[in-house]
């Protein structure tokens, strides 16, 4: 008797704050890519960011979890710190070592894309994970035109393909549209200031 693979999601970033935004797309991935459960990659310390703009990570690990709550297919963890890993690259590396037998996709929204050529090993980070990138308002059109869609524009699936993304071989990665949600932890944090 063969069981089915389980099919996890990987949303990653810095949770500054998390908010209803992030269960938003990541309850449209669920559904959309078919997957078993999405884990929060909450980061120790983007390499993007300053350290002066980032709240403790045991802040930001609490608030996602109390904001992911609703649901229970979603999993918080703070794994980057236990794999003592900083950069994406990395992370997907040894999270596929360590859980062979998992599939896993990376779920970025079109922000991401547009700078992912900033990303150490992006190129290898397409080639070791299919991708599932969501809509961001202002960023889609750009990101669709941006130096990571043109180059890996071949390994591009349609959104009828979508529930299949996470058993392919990598590259592959698709855009799905989905409804905009208008959180923002930027906006958020511009708030609380």
């Amino acid at each position: 008797m063969t069981s089915e693979v389980r099919k996890i999601g990987l949303l990653g970033g810095s949770f500054n704050p998390a908010h209803e935004g992030h269960v938003h797309i990541s309850c449209v991935a669920l559904k959309r890519l078919g997957l078993d459960e999405l884990w929060w990659l909450v980061s120790p310390q983007n390499p993007l960011k300053s350290e002066a703009e980032m709240a403790p990570l045991e802040a930001r690990l609490e608030g996602a979890k109390t904001v992911a709550a609703a649901e229970s297919r979603i999993h918080v963890t703070d794994i980057e710190t236990q794999l003592k890993t900083r950069y994406t690259v990395d992370t997907v590396a040894a999270l596929k070592d360590q859980f062979p037998d998992l599939t896993f996709v990376w779920i970025i929204g079109a922000d991401n894309l547009r700078q992912m050529h900033k990303w150490k090993g992006w190129r290898d980070i397409f080639r070791c994970v299919p991708i599932a990138v969501f809509p961001r308002a202002p960023y889609s059109l750009r990101a669709m035109r941006g130096r990571a869609a043109k180059r890996f524009e071949n390994a591009r699936i349609s959104a009828a393909q979508a529930s299949r993304i996470v058993r392919m071989k990598p590259p592959a990665w698709v855009f799905l549209r989905a409804p905009l949600h208008g959180q923002s932890a930027t906006r958020i944090r511009g708030l609380e200031k």
